[in-house]
């Protein structure tokens, strides 16, 4: 085998992730385009006397984005950082229709949070508007409803003039993407911080929803003071000797299934190794000989110690700690004695921890993926990424708990591990157009 494939065959073993599985695993055809929006909205009008009217006054860029999105005939993703007021631009389109509209959002917390903006924002009453999901079954004719339950085979979703997605890049999976068809909307409007997936089906939303109508990248609307300025930095930690070897022969193992079998990177890599596991018990042990080696990389020990430093450091400044695996959300939590949030969390304990972080009672915060999106979060003005994927969205979602404006410069610290694979991952995950200020230590 030649020099040249070999260091391919390196390459692809540093940056395979387990989050791959799923782009592997789930297929579907990119259709469900319809017809151009209708210029007659009589059809799907507001009922006599329901006047939505925008009670807050927009950003310059929130207005630029729904003048680019009427531009395209009402179709289209309006794509904005975490924190930088999406939902704005949702309710200005309502206003601005005055249809009836439907409000598609992934998880129960949305489902509430958007009910109760639309009610308070928008001047309306609690009657006004309707919420489906989480037990609820009220349909207005403005409404709410999770994906789950817009999915249902047997709902009905005809009659709204305009489409909202929340966090669009949910939709194109094969379990959602059908929702559009079922509503039927000649308006369509999506949001999200980063539509990009990493199976490619993003480009899915450009039939289901319209092409994406207006972006802005976090270092922009930090330039013009809309958002926090901010500065990334990455710090950089070393396996212990132990850690280390066990490391280095777990990866040794894995290369060598891919040389042996002639597996070489490309479109289709980690597809491949998933079909070969389902009948190939050394496919399956090469697998679990990665997974176990981005467990060390992703969790090394030394990382407590730079979090404990980096909680010393910014003693007076309200944190949030974000770990890809909740092995290291719970040693953070016990021997740092920071307040955790994962998916085991109990619901009031959770509504408790980010109350008490939102009053002030609580100054850090560790957690997992659970808090990446879909959650009212409180602000923060330090993140530190103890460990995280290679998917842009979930950095750019991590950056945005920082971004809420505010007079001192919010701080985004990396800690990757020295030696190991997470170094490629980290640099994938990094938005393609550089951002803020970049430092390393």
């Amino acid at each position: 085998m030649t020099a040249l494939r070999l260091a391919g065959l390196d390459d692809a073993a540093e940056v395979i992730e387990q989050d791959d599985l799923f782009s592997a695993l789930e297929t579907a055809p990119a259709e469900d385009a319809e017809s151009g929006p209708l210029s007659d909205t009589s059809a799907y009008a507001l009922s006599a006397g329901m006047r939505p009217t925008l009670t807050i006054k927009p950003r310059v860029y929130q207005s630029e984005a729904i003048v680019s999105w009427l531009r395209q005939d009402g179709r289209g993703v309006v794509v904005l950082p975490t924190g930088a007021g999406k939902t704005v631009v949702a309710l200005m389109a309502i206003e601005r229709l005055a249809v009836r509209t439907l409000v598609v959002v992934p998880t129960i917390e949305l489902l509430t949070q958007w009910r109760a903006g639309l009610i308070e924002r928008l001047g309306l009453t609690e009657e006004q508007v309707g919420i489906v999901g989480g037990g609820q079954r009220l349909v207005r004719d403005i409404t709410v409803i999770t994906f789950d339950s817009a999915a249902m085979p047997n709902r009905r979703l005809d009659g709204f003039g305009l489409l909202i997605v929340d966090e669009a890049h949910h939709l194109p999976a094969e379990h959602y993407r059908h929702i559009v068809k079922k509503v039927g909307a000649p308006y369509r409007l999506g949001l999200s911080a980063t539509p990009e997936r990493l199976d490619g089906r993003h480009r899915d939303l450009d039939t289901l929803l319209g092409p994406v109508a207006f972006h802005k990248l976090p270092a922009d609307l930090a330039r013009d003071k809309h958002i926090a300025d901010y500065v990334e930095r990455r710090l950089f930690v070393n396996l212990s000797p132990e850690e280390q070897g066990r490391y280095d022969l777990l990866m040794a193992q894995f290369r060598w299934y891919l040389a042996k079998n002639k597996i070489a990177p490309g479109p289709d890599f980690y597809g491949e190794l998933v079909r070969r596991a389902g009948s190939d018990p050394a496919a399956r042990h090469a697998m679990q000989s990665h997974h176990q080696a981005r467990m060390i990389a992703l969790n090394a020990d030394a990382k407590i110690a730079t979090v404990g430093d980096l909680l010393a450091q910014h003693r007076d400044d309200k944190i949030i700690i974000f770990s890809e695996y909740n092995v290291l959300v719970d040693a953070i939590s016990r021997r740092l004695l920071v307040p955790s949030i994962t998916y085991r969390t109990e619901p009031g304990e959770r509504r408790d921890i980010l109350n008490g972080f939102r009053e002030g009672r609580y100054s850090k915060l560790v957690t997992g993926r659970v808090l990446n999106e879909g959650v009212d979060v409180p602000d923060a003005n330090v993140a530190i990424v103890a460990s995280g994927s290679s998917a842009t969205r979930e950095y750019i979602q991590r950056l945005g708990r920082i971004l809420r404006p505010k007079p001192t410069q919010a701080i985004l610290y990396e800690l990757i591990t020295r030696k190991t694979s997470e170094g490629q991952v980290a640099k994938r995950r990094r938005p393609k157009v550089a951002g803020a200020t970049q430092a390393a230590a």
